[in-house]
């Protein structure tokens, strides 16, 4: 029920396409103009110099009615034929002002003007050829009068119109713009939550993972190893992936929409876990001296732990990858004011130490740029890289975060 031009139907290439409400408009538009042509003759006088021809008068107002079906295509055009057919006879007066209004509402101001000053000059010959009381000096102007402020009243009309539609199709683009940008917004959210599901996952699970292949390969490299510790070996596995099945339950609980109803919580961190994860990695026979001095521990927020420990977890699992055999030097410092800070440091190219195996687990590279972007988004500063001293360095500052 839109008009086709609001509503998207209308083109300059296929300008015959209406919508419903244009082809009801059109109709009312015909049918109005026809009964105005009607009563123009009806109430003509009978000494009228053009009552002889009515027949030619009826066929013009019939013509000029039809015309309307397509008055927005040929406005202009229509408008000045029809206003110089109205000067002659009065039941094309209808058509034209109705033209007029489309002209209005459909073209620039400008032309508007020129046809509204047409349109006045035929009102004037008009009453001239066909006085209303020729008798009567002042019923010609009053005639002219009335006719100029319909003609005017229906430009506006259709000024206003027109000034209405180009409010609708604005608002209609600015929407249109805004859901754009809302659509952009949403996918760039979609593409951050899925890099940080990403990063979540190569956090949580790279570590489990090399210690599960350090000691397969550990149980390979040595076969014939005696029975406890062929058993003590198996159930660091097995405990290794039971808990990298619950590492994977959290990176789930990330792609989960959380509805405050279900079980699933995520699992805590604190700074005690560093411990874990260090006891963890000596059991994989690396040697990691791990010293922490931080202010207040209990009062760490459970975000800033949790990047630290993701922080030490990187680095422990890169040691172990690159550097089987090396000693890993801990270091955590810090507190509320200054915010804490973790260094690791251990030895380039080291060789695995006699007894143990040589393979080693391929690395992505992608593990210290997801840490680096990790501690830029929580605000703090990393590096990472070999040292004069023939060390490989990664040091992360994180800021404590203030209620």
């Amino acid at each position: 029920m839109l008009p086709a031009r609001l509503s998207g139907d209308w083109t300059d290439d296929d300008p015959g396409k209406r919508s419903a409400r244009d082809w009801a408009v059109d109709v009312l538009c015909v049918l109005v103009s026809m009964v105005i042509g009607a009563f123009t003759l009806l109430i003509s006088p009978i000494d009228d110099p053009f009552t002889p021809i009515w027949d030619v008068s009826v066929v013009i107002g019939l013509l000029a009615s039809l015309s309307l079906m397509v008055r927005r295509e040929f406005a202009v055009t229509l408008t000045v034929v029809l206003g110089v057919l109205s000067s002659v006879f009065m039941t094309a007066g209808g058509a034209t002002v109705i033209a007029l209004f489309t002209t209005a509402v459909h073209r620039k101001t400008g032309q508007v003007v020129m046809l509204t000053g047409l349109a006045i000059a035929s009102t004037l010959i008009q009453y001239q050829a066909q006085p209303v009381d020729p008798g009567t000096a002042q019923s010609y102007w009053i005639a002219v009068v009335i006719d100029s402020l319909l003609l005017v009243l229906a430009v506006g009309w259709g000024m206003a119109v027109r000034a209405r539609r180009q409010l609708v199709v604005s608002l209609a683009e600015r929407a249109h713009r805004a859901e754009t940008e809302q659509e952009l917004r949403v996918g760039r959210a979609r593409l951050r939550e899925r890099e940080r599901i990403a990063r979540e996952m190569h956090d949580v699970l790279a570590h489990r993972l090399s210690l599960l292949s350090m000691h397969a390969g550990a149980l390979e490299f040595r076969p014939d190893m005696p029975e406890e510790q062929l058993s003590k070996a198996a159930g660091i596995i097995r405990a290794t992936a039971h808990q990298s099945l619950l590492d994977l339950r959290e990176v789930i609980y990330v792609l989960r929409e959380p509805d405050g109803g279900g079980d699933l919580q995520l699992p805590k961190i604190t700074l005690d876990d560093l411990a874990t994860l260090v006891e963890e990695t000596r059991q994989t026979g690396i040697t990691v001296v791990y010293e922490s001095r931080v202010e207040s521990a209990e009062e760490v927020p459970a975000p800033l732990c949790r990047n630290i420990y993701r922080v030490m977890q990187e680095g422990l699992t890169n040691a172990r990858k690159h550097a089987p055999a090396s000693t890993v030097r801990v270091e955590l410092w810090g507190g509320r004011e200054a915010g804490l800070t973790m260094e690791l440091r251990n030895p380039l190219l080291a060789v695995p130490a006699p007894g143990q195996p040589a393979a080693r687990v391929p690395g992505s590279g992608y593990g210290l740029a997801g840490l680096a972007e990790r501690v830029a988004l929580a605000g703090g500063r990393f590096e990472h890289g070999r040292t004069i001293s023939g060390e490989y360095r990664l040091w992360a500052w994180l800021p404590w975060p203030h209620e």
